[in-house]
């Protein structure tokens, strides 16, 4: 059980530290980040740089493998076909990031931080992942 869980939670963890040393879990930050017409901090886009850069690092190893290290196949998207519920809920995405300046990692890693604050973002994010499935269900 152990050896299955010691993956997610290294990556998780790596992953939760890394938005917080590259500040993605300050809301002031990230919101002045989405400024372009004010005063726009430019730090966040070196963070986004650094991830794009290991993820196409991370892509080159991946054609190269049979299969995963820790899973029995590779999860790749094999659609792309834009949908209104996809493009509804990345403007919804959008909108809560700018007004909370969080987005649901840096959030779940703010709790460490700042958890007052962002225990608000993130029962506010649970509510609305609530709410979706409660649409769908319906649907």
């Amino acid at each position: 059980m152990i050896k299955r869980l010691l993956p997610p939670l290294v990556s998780g963890g790596l992953f939760g530290a890394g938005l917080a040393l590259g500040g993605m879990t300050d809301p002031a930050r990230v919101r002045g980040f989405l400024d372009l017409f004010g005063g726009w901090d430019p730090t966040l886009a070196f963070v986004m740089g650094g991830a794009v850069l290991v993820m196409a690092i991370a892509w080159r190893f991946q054609r190269g493998m049979a299969r995963p290290i820790f899973a029995e196949k590779f999860s790749i998207p094999d659609r792309s076909d834009l949908t209104l519920p996809l493009v509804g809920g990345s403007a919804l995405f959008g909108i809560g990031w700018g007004i909370a300046g969080l987005c649901p990692g840096p959030g779940i890693a703010a709790l460490v931080i700042e958890p007052a604050s962002a225990a608000i973002f993130v029962v506010a994010l649970l509510a609305g992942m609530g709410v979706v499935r409660m649409m769908e269900k319906d649907a």
